[in-house]
C-alpha cells in the first residue's frame, strides 16, 4: 500500500535525523532494572503498561525506536517483534541487543502496514511510537488485524488536554490557557518541525477503537511524582502535577 499523504516518508527522514539524540536515553532504558514510562519516567508499578502474563506470548512494539520496550517484553518471556520507521533508530537497537545479549526480530517498516499474519499477536504496545507518529485511522485497524481475540493493546501518548495547551514556539512550555480547538483534532504539524504528529480527542479515540473491535479497559491519566524531571521543554512539572500531560490507553480486542 502506498503512502498517499507523505507523512510516513517525512517521519522516517525526521527520525533518522533525530536518532543520535536518543541513543543515551535508549542505553539508560536498556540498562534499567525497572521499566519507567513517558517523559517523566514514571515507574511501571504506577502505570501498568506491561501485562503480568507475557511469558510465552506473541508481542509487537509499534514504533520501537531503540527497542528498549521490546527488550523489557523479551526479558519477561514474550516472543517479541519490534518495528520502526527509522533505520538509524534500529541500528542503535541492534547494537544494544548485542551488548545486552537479548535477541528478537527488528523490522524496518511502519505500523500502518504491519508484516504480520492476521490474528498472530497477543499483545501490542506503543510508547510515543505509532500512537503519535502514525495515522490512527491506519495503525489502529492494523493493530486490530494482527491481534488475536482477547489480545491487548496498550499505548502511551500526550494527553488530549496537553495538546490543546501546547505553545507553537520551540522550547516553550504548555500554557494554562486553551490555545486550539478540541474538535477536529487529527494531523498536527508544528512550525519549524519536519515531522507529522497525530492526535485525537477522547471521543474520537473511543469511537475508532470500538469500530475496530476494541473495548476500553482503562485510561490512566499520568500524574508524575513531585520529584520528577524531564528533558523535554514543552511541559513543566507544575503543569503536569495539576493536569494530565500523558495518558495510557489499555484496550482489548473482542471481535
Amino acid at each position: 500500500m502506498s503512502d498517499d499523504t507523505g507523512h510516513v516518508r517525512r517521519n522516517r527522514a525526521t527520525w533518522d535525523d533525530w536518532a543520535a539524540g536518543y541513543v543515551a536515553d535508549g542505553e539508560r532504558a536498556w540498562a534499567a532494572s525497572e521499566p519507567t514510562w513517558g517523559v517523566w519516567g514514571v515507574p511501571e508499578r504506577e502505570v501498568g503498561m506491561l501485562p503480568d502474563d507475557l511469558d510465552g506470548r506473541d508481542a509487537i512494539e509499534l514504533g520501537c525506536g531503540t527497542a528498549y520496550v521490546s527488550s523489557w517484553l523479551a526479558r519477561r518471556g514474550a516472543r517479541v517483534l519490534g518495528i520502526d520507521n527509522a533505520s538509524r533508530q534500529l541500528a542503535t537497537a541492534r547494537r544494544l541487543q548485542r551488548q545486552h545479549r537479548v535477541a528478537f526480530p527488528l523490522v524496518h517498516g511502519n505500523a500502518e502496514w504491519l508484516p504480520c499474519r492476521d490474528a498472530s499477536q497477543d499483545f501490542a504496545i506503543s510508547e510515543y511510537g505509532a500512537c503519535l507518529w502514525a495515522d490512527p485511522h491506519r495503525w489502529i485497524p492494523e493493530a486490530a488485524r494482527v491481534l488475536r481475540p482477547g489480545g491487548r493493546l496498550h499505548f502511551l501518548v500526550h494527553s488530549a488536554l496537553l495538546l490543546l495547551c501546547m505553545e507553537e514556539g520551540e522550547g516553550v512550555a504548555a500554557s494554562e490557557r486553551l490555545l486550539r480547538p478540541s474538535f477536529g483534532m487529527h494531523r498536527v504539524e508544528w512550525p519549524g518541525d519536519p515531522g507529522v504528529e497525530f492526535h485525537l480527542g477522547h471521543g474520537d479515540w473511543i469511537r475508532l477503537l470500538r469500530e475496530n473491535g476494541f473495548v476500553v479497559e482503562d485510561l490512566v491519566e499520568i500524574r508524575p511524582p513531585a520529584h520528577a524531571r524531564t528533558r523535554y521543554p514543552f511541559v513543566t512539572l507544575e503543569w503536569a502535577r495539576r493536569w494530565p500531560s500523558e495518558e495510557v490507553w489499555k484496550v482489548r480486542r473482542i471481535a
